[in-house]
């Protein structure tokens, strides 16, 4: 902790659970907030097992993670829980789908994402990260929800990146239907914890559906209006997803595929970037010294303009920043596969059907494997390499790892040094937002910060 904090006050957390419950109690307070389903005792075992109407364990060590996103990938499919919850918003896009239909997909897509083609994209975070900055400064002394604001700010880029200006879509018919769905689908039916199978309804996942339903209808005929128009000058990411193919098989994606990879990347796009910015703005207002060195570092690059994709190696402490934040919050802070064969982790019995989750909330808050796990020390990443790469899976790993990681970080990056830079920001005192995850980890009541000029 820096001087200015007590060393006993330490950022918010979930208060994870001593001792176990039944049935009734963990979907009550599976609904109100996953990570309660986490008991306290994860952060400091590497395994554990147990049944709530299914066989379920939960893993921590770092090698049983290898072996179920690495070594036995296919073995280890997300859950039908998981499935079943996002494939109305999402149907078989690159986050659901499996084997040899998720290979396709990926090996078409992958050329979207090169480090070249989000140097092309930078100068759209850059341009959020001014519209963004202005907000803040129009604010003037009155206290603003970074949570809100980093929301606009992200869902901004991924409109632009996604559909070079969103021409043809709702912009906030589009965010307003994904946080619907999240809202009411995301939330644990009882029919999940008790294994129900999946063709029986979940009531609360039909309900919240129509809004996507629509959404899709528009995006649809926004890439059909694309591929008559053509790609502009600098290719945005639907004309670099229609110019993709299986570089195996030659295949293309359908309308339909492409409309269900670009929500996909909308959804995590703009929701996981805009969290790991508000916990990145409650973490530097919550201790003054590392915003102040981080303030120093920005300064000193941008020397008043906003932030571009060339300074990022520039810009190493605020990066650091960005690591912690994710550590602390991971987005997706519990995930879940299915076993589909008998096998053995960490020296437990694994059983096929058995549901095998990775608490990655308390992953990164293992007293096993991190020093003084729940404080906030950005000075723990200043070397990648002393860090077990299974211990840290903001994006998750193996062959599945996140296909939009390096665009998240790069515009986190941007937007935070670009704020940081022109504003010290200060925490509204009792206004403190609590960790709370239905689908992501979000900061529940917001992040309110008042900004004066640096």
């Amino acid at each position: 902790m820096s001087d200015t904090a007590d060393p006993t006050h330490l950022p918010v957390r979930v208060p994870l659970v001593n001792g176990t419950w039944g049935v009734w109690k963990s979907l009550r307070e599976g609904r109100r907030n996953v990570l309660r389903l986490i008991p306290e005792i994860a952060t400091s075992e590497p395994i554990l097992s147990g049944r709530t109407g299914k066989r379920w364990h939960m893993v921590m060590d770092p090698g049983g993670i290898r072996h179920m996103l690495l070594d036995q990938l296919d073995n280890y499919p997300k859950s039908l829980v998981t499935k079943n919850l996002l494939r109305p918003a999402i149907g078989e896009s690159l986050f659901i789908a499996e084997g040899a239909h998720w290979r396709w997909q990926r090996r078409t897509a992958a050329p979207a994402f090169t480090h070249r083609n989000m140097m092309n994209l930078s100068p759209i975070m850059t341009a959020a990260a001014e519209r963004s900055a202005a907000r803040v400064a129009a604010a003037g002394p009155r206290a603003v929800n970074m949570l809100d604001e980093m929301v606009t700010t992200t869902f901004d880029v991924i409109a632009d990146v996604t559909f070079s200006g969103g021409a043809g879509m709702d912009r906030d018919g589009v965010h307003n239907a994904i946080d619907d769905y999240i809202a009411e689908a995301g939330k644990i039916s009882l029919l999940d914890v008790l294994g129900a199978p999946d063709w029986v309804p979940r009531p609360g996942r039909m309900t919240a559906g129509k809004a996507m339903r629509d959404t899709k209808v528009l995006a649809d005929r926004a890439i059909e209006a694309r591929m008559a128009r053509g790609a502009g000058d600098i290719p945005d990411l639907l004309d670099l997803l229609l110019a993709g193919e299986d570089p195996k098989s030659g295949r293309k994606m359908s309308t339909a595929e492409l409309r269900d990879n670009l929500l996909t990347f909308i959804v995590a796009g703009h929701e996981t970037t805009a969290l790991t910015l508000a916990w990145s703005m409650y973490l530097v207002a919550f201790d003054q010294d590392v915003q102040d060195r981080a303030r120093v570092e920005a300064q000193t690059c941008l020397q008043g303009r906003a932030a571009t994709g060339d300074d990022l190696t520039q810009l190493p402490y605020i990066r650091q920043i960005v690591d912690e934040a994710l550590r602390l919050y991971p987005p997706a802070g519990l995930v879940s596969r299915t076993a589909m064969a008998d096998d053995t982790l960490c020296g437990h019995e694994v059983r096929k059907g058995d549901t095998c989750m990775i608490p990655i909330y308390a992953l990164h808050r293992s007293k096993l494997l991190w020093e003084d796990p729940d404080a906030f020390h950005p000075e723990r990443f200043a070397d990648r390499k002393a860090i077990d790469r299974y211990a840290y899976l903001p994006f998750g790993d193996g062959p599945r790892i996140c296909i939009g990681a390096s665009f998240a970080l790069q515009e986190a990056v941007i937007i935070l040094a670009t704020l940081l830079s022109r504003f010290r920001f200060k925490p509204v005192q009792g206004r403190d937002p609590d960790p709370v995850m239905i689908l992501t980890l979000r900061p529940n009541g917001g992040v309110w910060l008042t900004a004066d000029p640096a």
